[in-house]
């Protein structure tokens, strides 16, 4: 099962980078091949994607949430997946933004771009968009900060 882990500093407090990352459906704002991301309730979210030509649909659920912490969640349907981001305060104004993401590769298209770093490079470049898209609005749009256990 391949796994990628990536992370950056933002020029924001924890609690405006952990509120934005809250607002699931700004993703398509700032992540590549995200259509779009429905919150269904407040650990339940549908997604659509559009990666190297294949459409998908599938459900995850937030299985735990701490604020200014951390957000894991997993795959309940499609496509076997699972990862979780933590926020970590280096100052005031600065927090580094961790993300580890595991996932079952289904075709050998998938299986060599994890072989060759293409889902590392795609998560690389995500996190630098959700820096620019943070850190260009100073402030987050919204937030959620329900503890899920």
């Amino acid at each position: 099962m391949p796994n990628v882990e990536q992370s950056i500093d933002v020029d924001v407090p924890v609690t405006t980078a952990y509120n934005q990352w809250t607002q699931l459906e700004s993703f398509p704002q700032f992540m590549g091949g995200v259509d779009s991301v429905t919150q269904l309730s407040d650990t339940l979210t549908h997604w659509k994607t559009s990666i190297g030509g294949v459409e998908r649909e599938f459900d995850a659920q937030i299985t735990e949430q701490h604020p200014d912490e951390r957000v894991a969640w997993r795959s309940v349907d499609g496509k076997t997946h699972g990862g979780v981001v933590t926020f970590h305060r280096l100052g005031e104004s600065t927090t580094r933004v961790m993300v580890q993401i595991d996932w079952e590769t289904e075709s050998i298209v998938e299986k060599l771009g994890a072989a060759v770093g293409v889902d590392d490079a795609q998560v690389k470049a995500d996190l630098k968009r959700f820096k620019e898209f943070i850190e260009s609005r100073g402030a987050e749009t919204g937030a959620w900060r329900g503890d899920v256990s």
